[in-house]
C-alpha cells in the first residue's frame, strides 16, 4: 500500500526533528561560512559527527579530489572530483566521505541573492528555495551549463584560498588591500552561479514520500524527543510500528549506519552544543544526553572529536 502524501505543513514541520546546524559566522556582517574538508576534518572545526541535520543556509560544494556521498532520509547520490553539488534550505541531509576526499562547502543566507528589500529578483529566489520538491542538485562537467558553475564554484575555492594566505601576511598593506574587494567577489560570483541555475534548471513535479522516508521520520523524531532516556532497538522500531529488523534495515538504507550508532552521534551532537553554549557541569551535560557514564561520555566524545569534553569546551571559549 503506497502511503498517504504528506501535508504541506507537515512537511515543513519535518526539519524540526532534526539538528539545525548554525553557520559559525552567523552574528558577523558576513555570514558567508567555507567550510575546507579533508577527509573527516574541517577547516574551520564544525562537529557534525555524521548525524542528519538542515541549514537555514544555503549550501553549494565543490568537490576538489576524491568521492563524497550526499546523503537524505530517502536519498543517496555520489560526487566525485571536478563536480559539485547545491543542497537547498532546511533539506535534512549529510555528507558522508567515499574514501579519502577533499571538498570545499559554501554556506550562506538566500538574502545575499536578493540585492536590497523589495527587490523584484527576490521572486527568482523564492522559486527554487521554497519548492519543496527540489531539496537537492548535482552539476557534472559533462553538462555546459553545470560545467559553468563548477568553474565558479572553483574560482570561490581559489578566493577563499587567497583570502586565508593574506590574513597570515596581514602586516603589510599590500595584503591588506587584497581583502579589501572579497566580501564583494564572492556576492558577485554566488550572484552569477544564481542566475545560471534559474536560466536552466527545471522544477521538479510533485512526488510522493517513500516508505522508508515516513517510517525514518516517525524514527528520529522520537530519538529527538528521548534521547536523553534509555532507548533501546524495540523501543525505536515500536515508535514506527515496524519490526526491528525492520528498523535496522531503515537506518541501513537512508543513513548507513546502525540504529545505535546514530543514537551515540546524535548524543554527541546535543553534547557539542551544550559544552559551546553553556556553562553546566560536564558530567550533568553528559546525563542530560543520555550518558549513564561518564566515562564513556568521554571516550566516545574524544573518539569523534578529538578532545575531551574539557578540552572541547575550553577552545570553544567556555
Amino acid at each position: 500500500m503506497k502511503p498517504d502524501k504528506i501535508k504541506q505543513n507537515e512537511i515543513n514541520s519535518v526539519k524540526n526533528n532534526y539538528i539545525n546546524s548554525v553557520n559559525l559566522n552567523i552574528n558577523s556582517d558576513f555570514p558567508y561560512l567555507v567550510l575546507d574538508v579533508i577527509n573527516d576534518n574541517a577547516y574551520p572545526r564544525n562537529p557534525g559527527f555524521q548525524v542528519m541535520h538542515w541549514h537555514e543556509d544555503l549550501q553549494f560544494i565543490y568537490v576538489i579530489d576524491g568521492s563524497i556521498e550526499v546523503r537524505t532520509l530517502d536519498n543517496a547520490i555520489q560526487v566525485n572530483s571536478g563536480e559539485a553539488f547545491f543542497i537547498n534550505k532546511d533539506v535534512v541531509h549529510y555528507v558522508k566521505r567515499i574514501g579519502n576526499c577533499h571538498y570545499n562547502s559554501f554556506l550562506f543566507p538566500a538574502y545575499f541573492l536578493e540585492f536590497y528589500i523589495g527587490s523584484p529578483v527576490k521572486a527568482f529566489v523564492d522559486s527554487i528555495i521554497t519548492n519543496e520538491q527540489l531539496t537537492l542538485f548535482h552539476f557534472t562537467p559533462s553538462v555546459q551549463w553545470h560545467n559553468v558553475i563548477i568553474n565558479k564554484l572553483y574560482q570561490l575555492s581559489k578566493l577563499e584560498l587567497s583570502r586565508l594566505a593574506s590574513r597570515k601576511l596581514e602586516s603589510t598593506t599590500l595584503e591588506k588591500d587584497k581583502n579589501i574587494f572579497y566580501p564583494y567577489e564572492v556576492l558577485v560570483l554566488l550572484s552569477s552561479i544564481w542566475l545560471i541555475m534559474i536560466k536552466n534548471i527545471s522544477i521538479p513535479t510533485h512526488q510522493e514520500q517513500s516508505l522508508t522516508n515516513l517510517r525514518m521520520q516517525k524514527i528520529l523524531q522520537f530519538i529527538e524527543m528521548h534521547f536523553s532516556e534509555d532507548i533501546t532497538l524495540s523501543d525505536l522500531a515500536h515508535s514506527a510500528n515496524i519490526s526491528k529488523s525492520e528498523c535496522s534495515r531503515c537506518f541501513k538504507d537512508s543513513l548507513d549506519t546502525t540504529p545505535y550508532n546514530y543514537l551515540i552521534e546524535f548524543r554527541l551532537s546535543k553534547a557539542a552544543r551544550l559544552l559551546k553554549d553553556s556553562h553546566e557541569p560536564i558530567s550533568n551535560i553528559a546525563a542530560d544526553v543520555g550518558f549513564n557514564q561518564l566515562s564513556h561520555f568521554g571516550k566516545c566524545f574524544k573518539d569523534k572529536t578529538g578532545y575531551s569534553p574539557r578540552e572541547y569546551r575550553k577552545r570553544m571559549g567556555k
